[in-house]
C-alpha cells in the first residue's frame, strides 16, 4: 500500500492527523485569524481575545486549504489563507447569534459569549465577525468568491429562521430536517471546498466535484452532531448534552423515533414543553430509540452521506490531500465530540 492511499485506511485517524499534511498552512490561518480580530476599540480586541483563545476544530478552514491543494493549487498563498480565516469568522459569527438565539451557556468547554458578556454584546459582536468577514473577502476582488458567501450568509440566516418556526414542533419531517440542516451547515461545509478549488485554479469540474463534497460532508457532520446531542454526555461533548430537546428541536433520531413509535409523541412533547428530563428522562427516549431501530437508521444515513462524499472526489488526481479529504467523512462518523 502506498503511503499516498494508507491514510484512507486507518478509521481511527484524529483530524490533528488528518490535517497534518496541511499544518504549515494551518499555522498561517492562526496568524491571519489573530491578525484579522485584532482592533482598536479595546472591547472589541477583549472579546475577540475570549473567542479565539477557546479553540476549535478549525474544520472549515481546512477544507478550504485542502481543497485547493487537492487540485494542485498553493494553498500557502496568502489569498487562500486570508478566505480560510474568512470562513472561520463567518462560522463563528452564526455560533455567537445561534448562542444568543439558543440561550445556551456552554460553548467549547466555557461560558459561551452571551453568558458571560450578556446579549447585546454578543449580538454585536457576531455582527462585527460577519462584516470583518465580508470586509476581508472583498480584498479577493473576486465576484464569484463574493457571490457564493453572500449566498451561503444568506441560506444561514434562512435556516435559522425555518428553525425558529419549528421549535416545539413534533411532528416535523425528515424533509424539514434536512433543509434546515443543510442551510444552517452544509452549504457552508460546500462553500469552503468551492473557493478552495476555485483559488486552487481548479477545473469547472473539480470545483463541482468539490462543492458536492463539501455539501455531503456537512450534512454528514451534523447529522452525527445531533447524534450526539442525544447519545453524548456532558463530560466528552463539552456542552450540557440533550439540550436540542429542551430548545424545542426535534433531530432525526426522535423522527425515526416518533415514526416507529407514535405513541412517544406526546412524551417528546412534554420534554419541549417543560423545558426538562423530569417527567421524561434521557435515558427512556434513548432506550426507545435503540429499540426500535432509529439510531440505527440516523447513524446508517450519516454513512450514507459520508459515503457520498468519497465518491465525489473520486475523480481527483491522487495525493495525500485528496487521501485527507477521503478520512474525513470516516473522521466524522467515528467523532465523540
Amino acid at each position: 500500500m502506498s503511503s499516498n492511499t494508507a491514510i484512507v485506511d486507518e478509521v481511527q485517524l484524529s483530524a490533528r492527523r488528518i490535517f497534518s499534511v496541511i499544518a504549515p498552512e494551518l499555522a498561517l490561518v492562526e496568524a491571519e485569524l489573530e491578525r484579522q480580530a485584532r482592533s482598536s476599540v479595546h472591547i472589541i480586541a477583549h472579546l475577540n481575545e475570549y473567542l479565539w483563545t477557546a479553540g476549535g476544530k478549525r474544520v472549515r478552514p481546512a477544507l478550504l486549504l485542502l481543497a485547493a491543494r487537492a487540485v494542485g493549487g498553493d494553498a500557502s498563498e496568502h489569498s487562500v489563507i486570508r478566505m480560510a480565516a474568512v470562513v472561520e469568522f463567518l462560522h463563528t459569527a452564526t455560533l455567537v447569534h445561534d448562542d444568543i438565539i439558543d440561550n445556551a451557556e456552554m460553548r467549547r468547554n466555557r461560558a459561551s459569549l452571551n453568558r458571560r458578556f450578556g446579549n447585546q454584546i454578543a449580538v454585536l459582536m457576531g455582527d462585527w465577525l460577519y462584516m470583518s468577514a465580508f470586509e476581508t473577502s472583498l480584498a479577493e476582488r473576486s465576484l464569484p468568491i463574493l457571490d457564493i458567501l453572500t449566498a451561503v450568509t444568506r441560506k444561514m440566516v434562512e435556516g435559522e429562521l425555518m428553525q425558529l418556526t419549528l421549535l416545539g414542533r413534533s411532528d416535523i419531517s425528515e424533509e424539514q430536517y434536512f433543509d434546515v440542516l443543510k442551510r444552517k451547515t452544509a452549504y457552508l461545509f460546500s462553500a469552503c471546498c468551492e473557493i478552495g478549488a476555485m483559488l486552487g485554479g481548479g477545473s469547472p469540474e473539480q470545483q463541482r466535484s468539490l462543492c458536492d463534497y463539501g455539501m455531503y460532508v456537512g450534512t454528514a457532520f451534523q447529522l452525527v452532531d445531533d447524534l450526539l446531542d442525544f447519545t453524548g454526555t456532558e463530560d466528552v461533548l463539552g456542552k450540557p448534552a440533550g439540550l436540542d430537546l429542551l430548545e424545542g428541536k426535534v433531530t432525526l433520531p426522535l423522527i425515526y423515533m416518533l415514526e416507529s413509535v407514535p405513541e412517544m409523541r406526546s412524551k417528546v412533547q412534554a420534554v419541549m414543553e417543560t423545558g426538562t428530563y423530569d417527567e421524561v428522562t434521557r435515558s427512556m427516549l434513548l432506550a426507545a430509540a435503540e429499540e426500535c431501530g432509529a439510531l440505527q437508521r440516523a447513524r446508517a444515513r450519516a454513512s450514507e452521506f459520508a459515503a457520498a462524499a468519497r465518491r465525489a472526489v473520486e475523480a481527483l488526481s491522487p495525493s495525500v490531500y485528496r487521501d485527507a479529504l477521503c478520512a474525513i467523512p470516516n473522521y466524522i462518523l467515528k467523532r465523540d465530540r
